[in-house]
């Protein structure tokens, strides 16, 4: 039954693909003008007049001479063909091989910050929801509310600027001055891991008070249920109770997340990433967007949005595996 679960939401996500690859097209296509036109206005404010051959090679050359049906082609074939995105305008050089420079930094970053806003956000959402309505559940809402309230990227900046004032450290960028050019090392990793740690920081705080808040109703719920009184009036250990039904069933929200985490395990916090100086994704995507560069933007918004249909295939089935009422829906 799993296995046909499996393959009934592959069978779906096959038309999601191609429609979403029309919409990524069409999102990079909306903004007036075009890469070749911003060429032609960058040389002529240097007082340089461009001749009508060259704007015809231009637009030949990255198939902008095209109809839009013809331009989506000439961009989607290689991506499906041989996975080559095309050459980004601004760094003259292949999607693939910027993306393949930022994409394991960003997913490195990301994977720690959702590891440990798991790890410390579920328990806290446990305990919350034990001790309904006292004083540490109090505080932890406390908390939670205003790690809501509060954007992460203002966080990032003053949190920068409190470490800079109290220590001379540039918390900024993912190594040090001193490590920055020098070969891969020891030493270098154990920078790394001291620079990354204000990111995670900043990254986690929101998660958390979401995991905390989502975990803490989806478990208050279920222990209002029938088959927990049940089990109590039968003399079942309350930990185990806890563990094996109520939590296993709370955590069901949290993976139907996973659609959106995985995205932006790879997008990352955009803002976050210019104040601190990051060398990810998210920022690379804002440049690409300001600079018109479509093949560079499409990219990514295409790559974005593969992984979130991948991100929801994932929570299906790991729902269905720990559920088993979802996959007869």
């Amino acid at each position: 039954m799993l296995i046909k679960f499996i393959i009934k939401r592959l069978i779906v996500l096959c038309p999601i693909l191609v429609l979403i690859s029309i919409v990524s097209y069409a999102v990079i296509e909306l903004p007036p003008g075009n890469h070749v036109q911003t060429l032609i206005d960058a040389y002529e404010r240097d007082g340089i007049h461009v001749e009508e051959d060259t704007i015809k090679m231009w637009k030949a050359k990255y198939g902008l001479d095209k109809n839009l049906f013809l331009q989506y082609l000439f961009w989607i074939k290689p991506i499906v063909l041989d996975f080559d995105f095309g050459n980004s305008f601004h760094y003259q050089k292949p999607v693939t091989e910027i993306l393949s420079e930022r994409i394991p930094r960003t997913i490195g970053i990301s994977i720690l910050a959702i590891a440990v806003q798991w790890l410390i956000g579920i328990p806290i959402g446990i305990y919350s929801a034990i001790k309904k309505n006292s004083i540490q559940d109090y505080i932890f809402s406390f908390f939670g509310f205003i790690g809501l309230a509060i954007p992460p990227f203002m966080l990032a900046i003053v949190l920068v600027y409190y470490i800079f004032v109290t220590t001379g450290w540039a918390m900024t960028g993912l190594y040090s001055p001193e490590f920055e050019n020098l070969p891969w090392s020891f030493s270098k990793f154990l920078d790394l891991m001291k620079n990354i740690s204000l990111p995670i920081i900043i990254l986690s705080v929101s998660g958390i008070a979401i995991l905390v808040r989502i975990m803490r109703a989806a478990l208050l719920d279920e222990l209002q249920k029938n088959y927990v009184v049940t089990a109590r009036s039968k003399g079942l250990n309350e930990y185990v109770l806890l563990l094996k039904y109520p939590v296993r069933i709370a955590l069901n929200p949290l993976i139907s997340t996973i659609g959106w985490v995985l995205p932006a395990t790879v997008g990352g916090e955009i803002i976050v990433s210019k104040v601190l100086n990051l060398d990810t994704t998210g920022p690379i995507l804002l440049e690409a967007i300001l600079n018109e560069d479509m093949f560079l933007a499409g990219g990514i918004i295409f790559l974005l949005s593969v992984l979130t249909v991948i991100g929801t295939l994932l929570s299906d089935i790991l729902l269905a595996m720990m559920d088993p009422r979802i996959r007869y829906e």
